[in-house]
């Protein structure tokens, strides 16, 4: 069942939305209602965090000074 609500926005932002929608052979109702689809829907993609928590570890020798290894590759690609 579609209900009616009112919205207050600027009038040239309405404009343009109308001008869009004409574009898409659309209106400015159907716009609304798919954005609001797609906010309330869950995200399907995942976070950042959630790809970086399934990263294996890497595995570096402590002995290793990666700091001091950094500073020599540039140097050897910089030339300094």
């Amino acid at each position: 069942m579609k209900v009616r609500i009112n919205l207050t926005i600027e009038n040239e932002l309405l404009v343009k939305a109308k001008r869009y929608a004409a574009s898409k052979k659309t209106s400015v109702s159907e716009l609304f209602e798919d954005y609001l689809n797609k906010v309330v829907q869950p995200s399907k993609r995942k976070t950042v965090l959630e790809v970086l928590e399934k990263l294996e570890a890497p595995q570096v020798d402590s002995k290793r000074d990666l700091n001091k290894e950094f500073y020599q590759e540039r140097a050897k690609k910089y030339g300094f």
